[in-house]
């Protein structure tokens, strides 16, 4: 990663010049038997559509606020990563009628009509699949609305690193913040540098989740298997996957 990277989405831009083939999430839901891989250029790919989705679909503006109503999941990661990308507040598990967007999945559809602005609901289904066979009441379908945008995002205006991105557990954080923060616990984390992975079965409601199931891999040149439900996974399960997917440390 370089010295100059101010805020996350700087991250995944230097991440995605070192080495775009290289894995940065792995994803495993341990209630589906779900797996997916994602190289730094397939996630890049999500989070540029999901950023002009946000900025032209939406016509979020830097400074809006989208609650973020989901678990720990790869696309979850792409919503943080686009929400830096243009500028806009990520505010996990935030109030939805504080909020000027809502992003929700299961469980949370309900909560999320709380908000006024638009709404898009994420099926979280193996494959990010659509809505079968339609969205809630009230929502739009990600997985229908995003392909069609652009495979390259541009924010209309440069991001401030210095403004809010991040809201999680009553706690606000700015681009810069995050990715100083990100640096300084990776290798408490067990984030030696490039190829280290990490295993993460932390929520992302906390910091310490998020930090270990995305930012501190990223901000390190790692990758990190992000792991839903794994308390639904026996001991040798887990053992396996740590051998398989080459893990070099654990947070869970």
């Amino acid at each position: 990663m370089n010295a100059t990277d101010r805020t996350p989405a700087d991250l995944l831009r230097s991440a995605l010049a070192a080495d775009p083939a290289r894995p940065l999430v792995t994803f495993y839901d341990d209630a589906t038997g779900e797996r997916v891989e994602l190289s730094v250029a397939t996630f890049a790919n999500w989070v540029a559509k999901t950023a002009n989705l946000i900025q032209d679909g939406l016509s979020a503006e830097p400074g809006d606020r989208i609650a973020l109503l989901l678990p720990a999941h790869w696309q979850t990661a792409v919503w943080l990563l686009a929400c830096s990308s243009a500028g806009v507040v990520a505010d996990v598990a935030g109030d939805p009628a504080r909020a000027d967007f809502v992003v929700a999945g299961p469980g949370h559809f309900e909560a999320g009509l709380a908000c006024r602005g638009e709404r898009y609901a994420l099926s979280l289904a193996p494959l990010g699949r659509r809505f079968v066979p339609a969205p809630p009441d009230g929502y739009a379908d990600y997985a229908v609305d995003v392909p069609s945008h652009g495979d390259r995002f541009v924010p209309y205006a440069p991001v401030d690193p210095e403004e809010p991105a991040l809201i999680v557990a009553g706690a606000e954080y700015t681009g810069a913040e995050i990715v100083e923060r990100a640096r300084a616990e990776a290798a408490d984390l067990g984030l030696t540098g490039p190829g280290s992975r990490l295993l993460s079965g932390l929520p992302y409601d906390t910091w310490e989740g998020l930090s270990a199931g995305l930012y501190a891999p990223l901000a390190s040149g790692g990758s990190v298997v992000l792991c839903r439900n794994l308390g639904q996974a026996d001991e040798e399960t887990v053992a396996k996957r740590i051998e398989s997917e080459r893990v070099s440390a654990t947070a869970r």
